[in-house]
C-alpha cells in the first residue's frame, strides 16, 4: 500500500479525517459507495486510517471523489469504524470549510454530492450552514423491550435514519458520566430496530444509522433546546450534536409542531458543543433543513504501512 496523506478536521469536537488521493470506480457516488464496500484494496485505506494505532473507535473521515455532474464541487464517500455512511453533516461542515481553506472552491457556496444526494454549504466568516436533503418522519411510536424496560422509539430521516429516543425513558440523561451505559443503550435500540428503517426508492439507503438518546432542554428565545448523543455503527459515539442527525430530529420536531417556520433548534452535544438547525422549506418528498455549525483544522499526516508490522492495517478494541 501506497502512503496516504490526509488532512484533519474537526465539527464541535467529532473527528473527520480529509483523503483525496484514494479512486473509487462508479458513475455516482452512491454507486461509489457501493464500490467501497466490495473494494478489500478501498476498505484497506479505510481501516488503516480508522484503526488503532493511527485511529480510534470513534475516528471519521470521507474520501473525496468526482461529484455526480458538473452541478457539484466534488463528492465524498464517508466512512467510520465499520463500514461506510450515507450521509454526514459534521463531514459536511469539515469539507466545505477544507474547500474554501484550500482555494478549491470559491467563498461562499459549495456544492457536495453524497450516498443520500447533493447537500450545499454556504461558508461564511461565522461558519458553515449547509442544506441537506429531504428529511421526513418514517414511523413513530415503535415500542421495543430492551435491557433497560420499554422504550418509545420515533424513526426519521436525514440522509440517513435514526431513532430518537428520550434518554430520561431509559434512565439515563445525556452526560459524559452516563456514556458507557448511552453507548449500550444506543447500540441495542439500533441492532433491534434496524430493518424497520426501509428508504421508500433506494434499498442502498435502507437500515437504521443510529438512535438519538436526547434530553429535552426546554427552550431558549429562538426556539427549542435539546441535547443529544447520536449512537451510530455500531457503537460509535458522535461528540458534536451530529449533522444528518439534527436534520432528522427537525423532522419530527416540526411535525409534531414543537418547531415552528422561522424558528431555530438549538442542538447541543454532550460534550457541549452546538449546532443550530431550521426547517426553511417544505416539499412533497420532506422538509429542507438547513444546519449550521464550524470546524476546525487540527493537522495533517502521512499514513504509512510497514508490509513487515504484524498488526496490518490496525485494530478496534471495542
Amino acid at each position: 500500500m501506497d502512503d496516504v496523506n490526509v488532512v484533519d478536521y474537526h465539527t464541535a469536537g467529532e473527528p473527520f479525517r480529509i483523503v483525496t488521493s484514494v479512486e473509487i470506480p462508479g458513475a455516482t457516488v452512491a454507486d461509489r459507495r457501493v464500490t467501497a464496500q466490495s473494494s478489500s484494496e478501498v476498505d484497506a485505506v479505510r481501516q488503516l486510517l480508522v484503526n488503532e494505532p493511527r485511529g480510534h473507535a470513534d475516528m471519521y473521515g470521507g474520501f473525496v471523489v468526482p461529484g455526480d455532474d458538473d452541478g457539484a464541487d466534488f463528492g465524498v464517500v464517508f466512512w467510520h469504524k465499520d463500514g461506510y455512511s450515507t450521509a454526514c453533516g459534521h463531514g459536511t461542515i469539515a469539507l466545505a470549510t477544507w474547500a474554501v481553506a484550500t482555494g478549491l472552491v470559491p467563498a461562499g457556496e459549495v456544492v457536495i454530492d453524497v450516498p443520500s444526494g447533493r447537500v450545499t454549504a454556504q461558508v461564511g466568516p461565522d461558519g458553515v450552514a449547509f442544506r441537506n436533503v429531504p428529511s421526513y418522519v418514517l414511523r413513530r411510536g415503535v415500542q421495543l423491550t430492551t435491557s433497560r424496560g420499554e422504550v418509545t422509539a420515533d424513526i426519521s430521516y436525514g440522509g440517513a435514519f435514526y431513532a430518537s429516543v428520550r434518554a430520561s425513558s431509559v434512565g439515563l440523561s445525556v452526560t459524559p458520566a452516563s456514556y458507557a451505559d448511552l453507548i449500550a443503550i444506543g447500540r441495542e435500540i439500533k441492532w433491534a430496530l434496524d430493518p424497520v428503517a426501509v428508504h421508500p426508492t433506494d434499498p442502498r439507503l435502507s437500515g437504521l444509522y443510529g438512535t438519538i438518546l436526547y434530553d429535552d432542554l426546554g427552550s431558549w428565545e429562538e426556539g427549542p433546546h435539546q441535547r443529544n448523543l447520536a449512537v451510530f455503527a455500531d457503537g460509535e459515539a458522535d461528540r458534536s450534536p451530529c449533522g444528518s442527525g439534527t436534520s432528522a430530529r427537525l423532522a419530527l420536531l416540526y411535525d409534531e409542531g414543537r418547531l415552528r417556520p422561522g424558528q431555530t433548534l438549538r442542538h447541543e452535544s454532550i460534550v457541549g458543543t452546538t449546532f443550530r438547525g431550521r426547517v426553511v422549506e417544505e416539499t412533497p418528498d420532506g422538509v429542507i433543513t438547513e444546519v449550521a455549525g464550524n470546524a476546525y483544522r487540527t493537522g495533517s499526516a502521512t499514513f504509512t504501512l510497514d508490509p513487515r508490522d504484524p498488526l496490518g492495517t490496525g485494530f478496534v478494541l471495542r
